[in-house]
């Protein structure tokens, strides 16, 4: 009786003995192999129920995922894994740990994660510059017009990229606001987000979660900033409705979102305390796909309702 191994060996061998094939790479076999499941295997962690549990796993899944990565850098799944991943790692967990160390005024702590999750957004954005190929990473080193200009060249095939590059530029700039050259950067970020949007908005028919991304965004940019300095709070109000309109208000991190920086920055307590209630009573298993991210949510509502005296 033959055993398994024996066949799958003697499999990837034929493969590599088709006439078509000009030579035969044993490791990106079988990493272009193993991509097609981890990308199926993606579910499982986007409806885990437990933060800690995720907080611990989702590290090292991402540095297995790069172990592949270089194995096979032109397998275009990986990269958008880690993409993907990282920016979510950053923002949904690594950012928390800085909002707690700023909270508690362990203002060393704070510091360490502020680091922590520049460099994972910047990791972010560097494979959403691999997934956009070409000459995306020195076009977004130089002019701001020229790269407007290039911006509205991208096509659907590139949305993926445009939004992790984005989104992980914009987390970087967000926890340096100090840095004058990082804030240059702005406006790049922001065409590239407005591109995604209407790229999504042609289609019509990408995963809800990911069409609210690039609005969240864009509505976070909007606010960030007062009037006096080219804040917009009236269409950061829009994004973050457009969001909760494509998500059906079952994503919760765009009510806590809503609440923390748009109700902040207008200063509508009453808004900002049923932004939140309602998170709280909302059950995070109302979206089983998303649940994770729901989870977090309900973490981060907790926690900005104990401040609520000191931001209003």
């Amino acid at each position: 009786m033959l055993r398994l191994d024996w066949f799958v060996r003697s499999s990837v061998l034929l493969a590599c003995l088709v006439p078509t094939a000009a030579a035969c790479d044993m490791g990106k076999f079988t990493v272009n192999t193993t991509s097609k499941v981890l990308v199926r295997a993606q579910p499982a962690i986007r409806q885990e129920s437990d933060y800690d549990l995720a907080a611990r796993a989702i590290p090292a899944t991402l540095k297995t995922v790069e172990g592949f990565h270089v194995v096979n850098p032109d397998n275009e799944s990986l990269t958008r894994l880690l993409a993907e991943g990282y920016c979510q790692y950053a923002t949904g967990f690594v950012e928390d740990e800085w909002e707690v160390a700023e909270g508690e005024k362990r203002f060393d702590d704070a510091d360490y994660q502020s680091k922590r999750a520049t460099k994972m957004f910047l990791r972010c954005m560097g494979y959403g510059l691999e997934l956009l190929g070409g000459d995306w990473s020195k076009a977004l080193a130089g002019d701001v017009q020229a790269f407007r200009s290039k911006v509205n060249g991208l096509d659907a095939d590139q949305r993926d990229g445009a939004l992790w590059t984005a989104i992980g530029l914009a987390g970087a700039i967000n926890q340096n606001k100090d840095d004058i050259a990082l804030i240059s950067h702005l406006p790049k970020a922001r065409a590239l987000l407005e591109r995604v949007v209407q790229l999504d908005d042609a289609e019509n028919d990408r995963d809800p979660a990911t069409r609210a991304l690039p609005h969240i965004a864009l509505a976070s940019m909007a606010v960030a900033l007062s009037k006096a300095l080219g804040g917009d709070p009236k269409l950061g109000d829009q994004h973050f409705k457009r969001a909760m309109e494509l998500t059906k208000d079952k994503f919760l991190l765009v009510q806590v979102f809503y609440a923390r920086r748009y109700a902040v920055a207008v200063q509508d307590r009453a808004l900002f305390h049923k932004s939140l209630v309602g998170v709280l009573e909302t059950d995070p298993a109302i979206w089983p796909d998303q649940r994770l991210a729901n989870e977090i949510a309900h973490r981060k509502a907790r926690r900005y309702l104990k401040r609520e005296k000191e931001w209003f």
